[in-house]
């Protein structure tokens, strides 16, 4: 029974996770004599990959700091409409995206009653990168707040107030009680927060103007090539996305493991 569970796993992640990854980058990196490299490092490429990589970067952070709060209140506060809250969360996970990007846009856009305020200040959103950064943070908010929430949940408070009755700060208490335990959930949440910024499509092309070298993304810029028939360039330009995304959490990971 153990053997046939060890070959239903290999075989569930072979085909599903193993086999797709193997099929891309074999085809990218055979025409790596012909077009690779000249693809993955064109101009557009490159201005791509530092704006898919920066904006991530960028909501990430964000979502961490905003993420962190937010579960901290759920959690260690009750409040009424707290339930509907905690609900309200899980809406980027079902929504759709293109969707998102309908609602925003309808926000944001000149005609819209916020948008129309900050146009007359001299901000503009939609069509702009601002526009990409509020789509990202908006499809990746939940990630964190549902990574450090169970985490806080199953804390014992009366460790802190122990360091509290011992003498401990607030600061103290959480750097040295706290902190240990909710690091590994708050790395847990910020990798997922950006791994879903890098790959996000259906609400930035709604919401960005999608011309290169000013809002365009790498995962935009993918679809082009796909328009236009260029499978080469597509699966190449994927390759790259997937190839430093694959070193990114491959750091995180010894990180997380060097922190216990």
């Amino acid at each position: 029974m153990f053997v046939f569970k060890q070959i239903f796993l290999c075989s569930y992640f072979f085909i599903f996770f193993i086999l797709p990854i193997l099929v891309l980058f074999s085809t990218s990196f055979g025409t790596f004599s012909e077009s690779f490299w000249s693809k993955a490092t064109s101009p557009v490429a490159l201005c791509t990959y530092q704006l898919s990589f920066s904006l991530s970067f960028m909501a990430c952070f964000i979502n961490t700091f905003l993420g962190f709060f937010v579960a901290w209140v759920l959690v260690r506060y009750h409040f009424p409409g707290q339930k509907i809250l905690d609900a309200l969360i899980d809406l980027p996970f079902s929504l759709p995206t293109a969707v998102a990007g309908l609602s925003f846009s309808a926000i944001y856009g000149s005609k819209g009653w916020l948008g129309h305020f900050l146009l007359q200040n001299g901000i503009q959103v939609v069509f702009t990168k601002l526009g990409v950064l509020l789509a990202m943070i908006f499809v990746s908010f939940p990630f964190v707040i549902r990574s450090i929430q169970p985490v806080l949940m199953e804390m014992d408070q009366q460790l802190e107030e122990a360091a509290w009755c011992l003498g401990a700060t607030s600061w103290q208490t959480f750097r040295q009680i706290l902190w240990p335990t909710l690091r590994p959930a708050l790395l847990t949440g910020m990798v997922l927060s950006f791994s879903r910024c890098i790959g996000e499509y259906g609400a930035i092309v709604l919401l960005s103007s999608n011309f290169p070298f000013k809002d365009l993304i790498t995962p935009v810029l993918i679809f082009q090539c796909l328009e236009q028939y260029d499978y080469t360039g597509a699966t190449i330009l994927g390759s790259v996305l997937l190839f430093f995304c694959f070193f990114f959490f491959f750091f995180i990971n010894i990180l997380q493991n060097y922190s216990k």
